[in-house]
């Protein structure tokens, strides 16, 4: 191959994500997996049996319209005005995708030319880089700190140039839980508009918002329903992750945009589990508010007990994750210490430093998912308890 490496420049580094190594960890050491973010049990029967209905039926066992099926675009849209009031025209301002992380990649594939610049906030999903990489783009982190993990708007006004174009957000914030509010969505907003900037807004985990905090989508905000895109999906809100189904709504501008781009990445979206995804998104309210009451109980029962581990733990206000720093039990290096802990104690989690544009900025910070049964979480957290007291 004349020496040249196979793997090209803007995708050098990426290698294997830590989710995969550490899920594989997980599988031979048989250790409780809190790592990855999924659920170990599976959505609401109506749904699962809504899927298996329309294979019964034939309703989308061949290819399905490339936007998406009709019936789960027009779902999309009335939960949009439904929980926030967003009109949106589900012929021309929706498009189903295979999941979020396509419509994400779609998004910037269709939206940057090489060397446009994405302001993402620090740490981050890890795809968010891989994806702004492929796309020719340049990532400008702005990094939240610890222990509020805020945005630094004095920072992010700073962070924009001549060769900016949008801003990717994700609120909720995962990995840190922080939920934006009213002022900084309106700081960001101003922002956009004044230096005409698109918006991406990654808002998968738009269900999971505790204590009384609101999820407030960007796009209803004055002067950016006609630059944001929002992006959800089916998985985090109902327990299907494996389904792969998720959506972008927006102008009819920028829906054209990611949809030219993803009709040449997957084509379509599964078709079965779109009609599934229709009969979710129309589930009552008191679904909702019980699946948030759920999360929250297993977020306390999972920071409680690594607090009483000895670990200096960051609540979330959203999410299924919760942060916590290692530096009390005598650790620095949390890589190190999410390699051992399998071996150690039998639980496996996810160092925050793969998150991490700069890996020092969450070296002893470790992530631990608690979207698991409630038993699995006890034993998990007994588990967890033996590490205080032992050396470092």
């Amino acid at each position: 191959m004349g020496g040249r490496p196979l793997l090209n420049r803007r995708l050098a580094g990426l290698g294997t994500t830590i989710f995969a190594e550490m899920s594989a960890i997980a599988a031979a050491t048989g250790a409780i997996n809190l790592g990855q973010g999924f659920p170990d049990t599976d959505g609401p029967a109506r749904v699962a049996e809504a899927a298996v209905r329309a294979i019964g039926r034939g309703h989308g066992n061949q290819y399905p319209p490339s936007q998406g099926v009709p019936e789960l675009r027009r779902a999309v849209a009335e939960h949009q005005q439904r929980f926030y009031g967003l009109v949106r025209d589900p012929d021309t301002e929706v498009v189903i995708t295979t999941g979020a992380t396509e419509a994400i990649a779609a998004a910037l594939l269709a939206l940057l030319e090489p060397g446009d610049e994405v302001i993402t906030l620090d740490p981050s999903y890890d795809a968010y880089a891989a994806c702004i990489a492929m796309a020719g783009g340049v990532r400008v982190p702005v990094t939240l700190r610890a222990p509020s993990f805020r945005p630094d708007l004095d920072e992010l006004y700073a962070a924009v140039t001549p060769r900016t174009r949008l801003i990717l957000l994700n609120s909720p914030h995962n990995p840190t839980g922080t939920v934006l509010g009213p002022a900084e969505l309106t700081a960001i907003a101003a922002l956009a508009v004044d230096r005409d900037l698109l918006v991406v807004s990654d808002e998968v985990y738009e269900h999971l918002v505790y204590d009384g905090v609101r999820h407030v989508p960007i796009a209803s905000l004055p002067g950016m329903g006609e630059r944001t895109l929002s992006i959800s999906s089916l998985g985090k809100s109902f327990s299907f992750t494996g389904w792969k189904t998720g959506w972008a709504t927006g102008p009819a501008g920028l829906v054209a945009a990611v949809q030219t781009a993803r009709q040449y990445l997957t084509f379509t979206a599964p078709g079965p589990f779109q009609y599934a995804a229709a009969e979710a998104l129309r589930l009552p309210d008191d679904y909702f508010a019980g699946l948030r009451d759920d999360m929250r109980h297993r977020r306390d029962l999972l920071a409680d007990g690594l607090r009483e581990a000895g670990l200096d733990v960051f609540r979330p206000q959203g999410t299924y994750f919760v942060t916590a720093d290692i530096t009390p039990l005598g650790h620095r290096d949390a890589v190190a210490f999410c390699r051992e802990l399998p071996e150690r104690c039998g639980v496996v989690a996810v160092p925050h430093s793969v998150f991490h544009a700069d890996p020092e900025a969450g070296r002893s910070l470790v992530r631990f998912a608690f979207c698991k049964r409630t038993e699995v979480l006890s034993e998990a957290v007994t588990r967890l308890t033996s590490l205080r007291g032992r050396p470092a």
